[in-house]
């Protein structure tokens, strides 16, 4: 009798798919993935040519007579500059408030050990989790008894409180990345601990600094319910709620208006955006203090 006996398999090699295996695979990945790139081409394309349609709908088309009439109709004081001037004026006070206090709360919980470290972010934490719709009744209430309605300070210290748990969390990530050695050379040298927080702690961090700024300003620029609860005057509206301007009685909306006003409203955050980009190259320009 003759035994069957097994291949011996090479150590560290294992089988390999098909070739044709390995390509209907990847035809998949990339089809899936095409799929979801024409999910979010299919609205920018709708964007782009509604706002030059002057005849514009809800479909996807590419307009007849193309025209700046939808820019030239939105780029009005009243429904355009104001509200933007609004939007900037909430959403750079509320990112200018978080990063005040995220830093200085972040500070003691980056450098100093306690047991009280880790419930105290996780309480933090769930601060995010509560949803702004359920807090806004007693917080109109408060606005409403301390006459603090239709007041612009009053609203962007309380849309700084809506995203300051976050941005505490990634303030205190960035700061345990800059070593502590450099502050402790600092003190040797007589810096206090403010003026070495202020020194050498923010230049090194600068980088994730403008991080937090973008996210927490992108959150307030985008944010409607809170002016719309807590502002009353038209004249104080954020392009956030004056968009629905465009949206009539009885289901009427001026489709190539709302996409040129859409378009010019996303142009600060991306001019923002780039603008930190290209300055973050140099942000850890101190990065290397510690070599040698």
């Amino acid at each position: 009798m003759t035994s069957l006996r097994r291949a011996p398999v090479l150590a560290g090699k294992r089988p390999t798919a098909a070739p044709g295996g390995r390509l209907r695979v990847r035809f998949a990945a990339n089809a899936a993935l095409a799929v979801i790139g024409l999910c979010f081409v299919l609205p920018l394309a709708w964007l782009l040519l509604a706002s030059v349609d002057p005849h514009a709908g809800y479909e996807t088309r590419w307009p007849q007579s193309p025209s700046f009439a939808n820019f030239a109709a939105v780029l009005t004081p009243g429904l355009l500059f104001q509200p933007l001037m609004n939007s900037f004026v909430l959403s750079a006070g509320t990112a200018v408030v978080n990063l005040a206090v995220a830093v200085l709360a972040a500070y003691p919980l980056s450098r100093y050990q306690s047991r009280f470290n880790k419930p105290f972010l996780y309480a933090i934490l769930f601060g995010t989790s509560l949803p702004v719709t359920a807090i806004m009744v007693p917080v109109y209430g408060l606005f409403v008894q301390l006459q603090l309605l239709d007041s612009m300070p009053a609203t962007v210290f309380f849309m700084a409180t809506t995203t300051l748990p976050m941005a505490i969390w990634m303030t205190k990530n960035f700061m345990d990345s800059v070593p502590l050695e450099l502050e402790e050379a600092a003190w040797m040298d007589g810096a206090s601990g403010l003026a070495t927080l202020r020194r050498i702690v923010v230049p090194l961090m600068s980088q994730g600094l403008g991080v937090v700024f973008i996210f927490v300003f992108i959150q307030a620029w985008g944010n409607f319910f809170v002016p719309f609860i807590l502002l009353l005057s038209s004249s104080k509206q954020p392009a956030a709620v004056s968009v629905f301007s465009f949206f009539g009685q009885h289901g009427a909306i001026a489709y190539g208006e709302l996409a040129a006003f859409s378009i010019l409203y996303s142009v600060p955050v991306l001019i923002l955006y780039t603008v930190v980009a290209r300055g973050s190259g140099s942000a850890f320009a101190l990065s290397g203090a510690m070599k040698g």
